[in-house]
């Protein structure tokens, strides 16, 4: 019998498996936008991205799911609500250890392979609409039972459970979730210069009374969170938030960043080359003869690290042209013989 079919949910969103939730909440809303119905219609293969999408994103959206799911792999549904009923007596595939009410025990012995063990879940908890029965046959829908056999809930109403698997059961067995409670997050926010996003750097942040110390990776820019898994005064996790201070030099778009260069008139006239100052050192940078002001070279490489990721931005410089001022009279009159010399067409 065929296993349940595995979805890396991380895969479908084209997201790492250690990303923060509004990395998912990003990459999510990205994909729907993209392969929705409305902006492809007839398109069945988008159709069906668009259900996997949603599918993903409705367990890694979710942090108690997402952990489930962490932790139990494909058949974490199934699994989660196993445990969640958590007690039973009797023989059939499950051995009990203790009563009602204590601490219960229940093992699960089959000795069929892999897959089968999946449709075993599937099965008694209806995860699957068009899952196969045990003896082979059609399956059955999403929430039923094989015909003529006990379902899950039906198996613990008769050994006195509730569908939580402790306490006797009241009117019937009634479908029930546990969900382990979230902890509460808290923020804090780091400050930092541009030359330190650059490198990467470190911060002491005070919460609570209590001092901690967070690693800022390079090329963290304003809005980048750092979490400390555990940090925050409930015991859930505490986010820091980036701020970038600004520079006077540069300018940050992303990963790239923008500057200004000074060039004198003689430079811009008849080219150079002059030295540019980037965050990483100095290059050399040849100016060709006749460079207007508002010209731009690209420095590739030059610009911010990509924070998380491989590569650096690119540095674009801008050039600005800067003429003399406070001309002797002896300058003038050679200036004025220069133009003579040089007839410029009107720019206008």
């Amino acid at each position: 019998m065929p296993g349940m079919e595995y979805k890396d949910y991380y895969a479908v969103l084209g997201v790492p498996r250690t990303a923060l939730q509004a990395e998912i909440k990003k990459a999510f809303r990205k994909l729907a936008r993209q392969h929705h119905p409305d902006a492809k219609p007839g398109d069945t293969a988008a159709e069906r991205r668009f259900k996997d999408v949603n599918e993903a994103n409705e367990v890694l959206g979710d942090p108690v799911k997402r952990k489930q799911y962490d932790e139990l792999g494909a058949n974490w549904e199934a699994i989660s609500r196993a445990r969640a009923a958590g007690a039973g007596t009797g023989g059939g595939p499950f051995t009990g250890f203790g009563g009602p009410g204590g601490n219960v025990r229940y093992e699960f012995h089959t000795t069929a392979g892999p897959g089968e063990f999946s449709d075993f879940f599937r099965v008694f908890f209806g995860q699957d609409a068009d899952s196969s029965p045990i003896g082979g046959a059609s399956g059955p829908r999403r929430g039923t039972r094989p015909s003529g056999g006990p379902g899950f809930e039906d198996i613990l109403a008769g050994m006195g459970l509730g569908s939580h698997g402790s306490g006797p059961t009241a009117g019937g067995a009634a479908a029930g979730r546990t969900r382990q409670p979230q902890l509460p997050a808290a923020e804090a926010q780091a400050d930092i210069s541009l030359a330190e996003a650059y490198r990467g750097t470190t911060r002491v942040v005070e919460v609570a009374g209590k001092r901690l110390e967070v690693t800022i990776p390079p090329g963290a820019d304003t809005g980048s969170r750092i979490r400390l898994t555990g940090k925050a005064p409930g015991g859930g996790d505490l986010f820091v938030v980036v701020r970038l201070v600004p520079d006077a030099r540069f300018t940050r778009r992303g990963a790239d960043l923008e500057r200004d260069l000074p060039l004198t008139l003689e430079e811009a006239l008849l080219g150079a080359e002059v030295r540019v100052e980037t965050l990483k050192g100095s290059v050399l940078l040849k100016i060709p003869a006749g460079t207007q002001s508002g010209r731009t070279f690209r420095l590739s490489g030059q610009g911010m690290p990509r924070f998380k990721a491989n590569g650096h931005g690119d540095l674009y410089v801008k050039a600005r042209i800067m003429l003399p001022t406070n001309l002797s009279d002896e300058a003038e009159a050679a200036a004025r013989r220069f133009f003579d010399l040089v007839r410029q067409p009107n720019p206008r």
